[in-house]
């Protein structure tokens, strides 16, 4: 369903630092993806075509800090049927595009905007033929 929080991201300046902080603390997985220079996060029970497999929680991933996503928060990340259209919903509303549609492997494409506020948002679409 469009428009549900379907993930997280948190931005880091040490990855390794990172990853060992959310597993000391909260036992969270962390699987580095060095391909895509990023790292998976799983908090809690998870299948790796489904997701979570228990109710009340989301899986994330963590980035580094960068020129393009310097963000100092975390972002939440947008479940949509069309990047390009909430993008444009987005430049509408008053928000500005940081990254259009771009693929993600073969899961899906993300795109990146920031709202009114100035808070980073990711948007999630997933690959045709997929809900």
């Amino acid at each position: 369903m469009s428009g549900r929080v379907v993930h997280f991201e948190i931005p880091y300046d040490d990855g390794d630092r990172a990853r060992g902080f959310y597993s000391d603390v909260f036992g969270w997985q962390a699987m580095p993806v060095p391909e895509m220079d990023y790292t998976m996060v799983m908090t809690g029970p998870s299948d790796e075509q489904t997701g979570p497999t228990e109710p009340g929680f989301i899986n994330g991933g963590m980035f580094a800090r960068s020129e393009q996503f310097p963000g100092k928060a975390p972002n939440l990340v947008v479940d949509v049927e069309s990047i390009d259209e909430a993008l444009a919903k987005v430049t509408d509303a008053g928000g500005a595009v940081v990254s259009g549609r771009m693929a993600v492997g073969d899961m899906g494409f993300a795109g990146y905007f920031t709202d009114t506020e100035g808070n980073l948002i990711g948007l999630w679409e997933n690959p045709p033929g997929e809900g």
